[in-house]
């Protein structure tokens, strides 16, 4: 099995145990009255999928909830859901009998034409009428998944620049006439897009367009706006009006762009389909007894609507920002196997300083060693004494004294001295070395590392490196090899030295007349200082064959662990990708300083375990055993068991049972000082998640002066109102805020949620209207046609 494969089914696993865990007892919410989503125009059919999973996470009587999508003839549908209101599908596309394809030849009077298009055929409005017929029919199907069917929530989504939305007011008026005649009332809002990053390269024309919807939405919006069309169409053809009498279209209009009030985009798009699928939730929950046992502060869509108006009756538009937080699970994994592995490669790299000398000591190379080597493979000097049984030729004294000492030896011993040296130590030593082995360092080395904890491979691996002159064994050891070929050297030129010497310079005992007794002290001597003299040069020589020996072993040793530290280079590195993909897929909230945090928490858990069981620990069975066995098995094999032990003996650690709250908070906090850490107050963590919480839910919209004079705010969390934060968050500024502040109460563990609604600006406070102003003006002055209706009944372009 790969390492990939390995270290995704750890975290995967991990996270799924984990959310059974901690979401086992969360609760869905539930709308109240029944739902339909209006999606009008090509682009908002992007918005579709997304939304239907984000209400099928959030609510539990999301089955019932209908979806609409008005879209052009010519539109692409290969990506969008297909159905109809006949087949019971949740999903009713309304194909308009309109041309919404953009072209140079069209863009001039698209949004026009396509107005025009809409009333010129009689059939395509049957049809429309026919679906939305359907959809109200089947609304009545799911009747046991509401609480009421008194009222029916319309939300309508559309995209500022699709030339589609010319026709809101119509497909709008038409699906509440519709509507009204299965419920008591319909209660309808609007939801725009702004799209601003994708104007990059057509922002002339585009930003025209949203300029344009936007005047209509002013005008939709105002208190006069009144509406009458033959929008009824019957199977018959008869055609009945559809009437608004002066008010404003929608209850409500949010205007949700992909740049929040400081103009970032960090955010995704599918951030608004959760703010639109939160509000109508906000305003279409059902009350739970347990809500009101908390005294929260419910929402009040009537009191909203009355704030965000002007004193002059213009009513104010409103946008939102959501942030949410959860444990992010599969990333934690993933993070603290990294930060294990890492503590458990920091604890291989991290021995005792030792000297070169203490280095070389340890692979048994130091001169007391390489001595005692010697002395078991060369013969004890005490065979010596055995030449003196030698025989010897009849030779005088006096012919000896003045022959060299090499003359002597001939004389007396022609080569039976060399023949006994060669036999009794020159071919011991010879059969000794060969026996010894190829790896005889290799397998201590191995041996070692299996019980030595304070050392690694890593550490072999650097004291064999060549190319490290600093830290590696190989200086010193190159000069024990010069050190002991200048000794041999120096032995030898003694030896021949003494060679030369006459007999008679020799110092021994000699007696006048006494010739033979001469004779034998000079052999004595001669044994005592030539033949100790060629054991010494014997006892160099294979010393020095040892370090050459060893030598090549050290090489060899290089090799060798230089591979375990690139295999395990190499695992650091997939393990490090791994974790920070996981973190860049989540939120980059969710997944902020989890690095930071978990490379912390990892390290005292490591720190516990070693301080019941010792600075070891990790390297008994039962934990990691030998890092480098497991090498010897592959890198899989390591891999399996770093899971193993992180799973079973690290992520089962105290700092993972905390609730989300704490852990958050814990990691929001992670750039304090950790000494400190313990003279932090929860009132300060949860004051730090609070305002970090704020900070992502801004208002996904730009305008000109966001301190606008009629500027109103509410906030609200989505969390178990129970909870110790969530109980601060409420409390915060109590008595001093300017803005409601509420919960949705829902019986969660896993996360909070956090929505910010803003209202109260208008139109002309838009920096997207305020920008493409002068596009649309141009335009205008160059022949574009943008308006359906004359614009003369539009509001002046402020």
């Amino acid at each position: 099995m790969k390492t990939h494969t390995i270290v995704e089914k750890y975290a995967t696993a991990y996270s799924c145990d984990e959310g059974r865990l901690s979401g086992k007892d969360d609760s869905q919410s539930s709308i109240h009255y029944p739902t339909v989503f209006l999606f009008i125009g090509d682009k908002a059919g992007d918005a579709i999928e997304p939304m239907i999973r984000i209400n099928e996470r959030k609510w539990d009587n999301s089955a019932g909830v209908m979806y609409i999508h008005a879209l052009s003839r010519n539109a692409d549908v290969s990506a969008i859901a297909s159905g109809d209101g006949g087949d019971g599908s949740r999903i009713a596309r309304l194909v308009l009998p309109v041309d919404g394809s953009h072209g140079p030849d069209k863009s001039k009077t698209m949004r026009r034409d396509v107005y025009r298009q809409f009333y010129e055929h009689n059939r395509g409005l049957f049809e429309l009428n026919r679906i939305l017929r359907q959809v109200s029919s089947d609304i009545a199907e799911y009747g046991r998944l509401y609480a009421s069917f008194d009222r029916i929530h319309l939300a309508v989504v559309t995209r500022v620049d699709d030339p589609l939305n010319v026709l809101v007011p119509e497909i709008t008026l038409l699906a509440d006439a519709i509507f009204q005649q299965s419920f008591k009332s319909v209660q309808m809002d609007l939801h725009v897009l702004i799209n601003e990053r994708e104007q990059a390269d057509a922002f002339g024309y585009a930003s025209s367009a949203g300029v344009a919807y936007l005047r209509e939405v002013d005008y939709m919006q105002s208190p006069d706006y009144s509406f009458s069309a033959p929008l009824h169409v019957t199977e018959d053809g008869i055609s009945i009006e559809v009437t608004h009498p002066a008010s404003p279209l929608f209850d409500l209009v949010y205007v949700l762009t992909d740049k929040n009030e400081r103009g970032m985009s960090t955010f995704a798009e599918e951030d608004n389909y959760e703010i639109i699928c939160h509000m109508n939730l906000l305003k279409n929950r059902k009350q739970t007894g347990s809500g009101h046992l908390h005294l929260m502060d419910n929402y009040n869509n009537t009191s909203l609507r009355n704030n965000v108006m002007t004193e002059s009756g213009r009513y104010g538009y409103v946008s939102a920002g959501l942030s949410k937080v959860a444990r992010p699970n599969h990333s934690i994994a993933l993070t603290v196997l990294y930060h294990f592995y890492r503590g458990l490669t920091d604890r291989m790299k991290a021995a005792p300083e030792r000297t070169q000398a203490e280095k070389l000591a340890w692979f048994g190379l130091d001169p007391q060693a390489i001595a005692a080597r010697v002395d078991r493979v060369v013969s004890d000097e005490e065979l010596l004494s055995d030449m003196n049984g030698i025989m010897t030729h009849g030779i005088s004294f006096g012919q000896l004294k003045r022959m060299t000492l090499r003359e002597a030896e001939d004389a007396l011993f022609g080569s039976g001295c060399h023949a006994y040296f060669r036999d009794n130590y020159e071919q011991v030593t010879d059969k000794a070395l060969q026996q010894l082995s190829d790896d005889e360092l290799v397998q201590m080395v191995r041996e070692r590392l299996a019980v030595q904890a304070d050392t690694s491979f890593y550490h072999v691996y650097d004291w064999t490196n060549e190319a490290d002159e600093g830290g590696s064994v190989w200086p010193l050891l190159h000069g024990r090899i010069r050190d002991a070929s200048r000794a041999l050297e120096a032995a030898r030129a003694e030896l021949e030295q003494k060679y030369a010497e006459a007999v008679e310079e020799q110092s021994f005992s000699r007696m006048p007349l006494m010739d033979k007794h001469n004779v034998r002290n000079f052999i004595r001597c001669f044994f005592n200082t030539v033949y100790r003299l060629k054991l010494e040069v014997l006892r160099l020589e294979t010393g020095l064959r040892l370090y050459r020996k060893y030598e090549a072993e050290l090489e060899r040793l290089h090799v060798i662990y230089k591979k375990y530290v690139q295999q395990m280079e190499s695992l650091e590195e997939t393990l490090r990708a791994a974790a920070l993909t996981s973190i860049r897929r989540a939120d980059d909230y969710i997944g902020q300083n989890i690095m930071e945090y978990y490379e912390r928490v990892t390290a005292d858990i490591m720190q516990e375990i070693e301080a019941k069981r010792g600075s070891d620990a990790f390297g008994e069975e039962r934990y990691m055993g030998s890092l480098s066995r497991l090498l010897e098995q592959g890198t899989e094999a390591l891999v399996e068991r770093l899971c193993e032990v992180c799973r079973t003996h690290i992520l089962t650690g105290p700092p993972f049972r905390q609730t989300f709250e704490e852990e958050l908070l814990q990691r929001a906090n992670v750039t304090i000082e950790y000494s400190n850490q313990e003279v932090l107050s929860k009132d300060e963590l949860f004051k730090k998640l609070y305002r970090t919480l704020e900070e992502r839910a801004g208002i996904h919209v730009r305008l000109l002066d966001y301190t606008h004079e009629h500027r109103y705010e509410e906030k609200y969390f989505f969390g178990d109102a129970t909870s110790e934060f969530m109980r601060y968050a409420l409390g915060e500024e109590e008595t001093s805020r300017i803005y409601k502040l509420g919960c949705v109460h829902e019986q969660r563990t896993s996360g909070v949620e956090k929505l910010n609604i803003m209202g109260g600006f208008q139109i002309e406070d838009l920096l997207y209207y305020r920008n493409g102003q002068m596009y649309y003006e141009r335009y205008v002055e160059n022949g574009y046609q943008f308006h359906g209706i004359s614009s003369e009944l539009l509001p002046p372009v402020r």
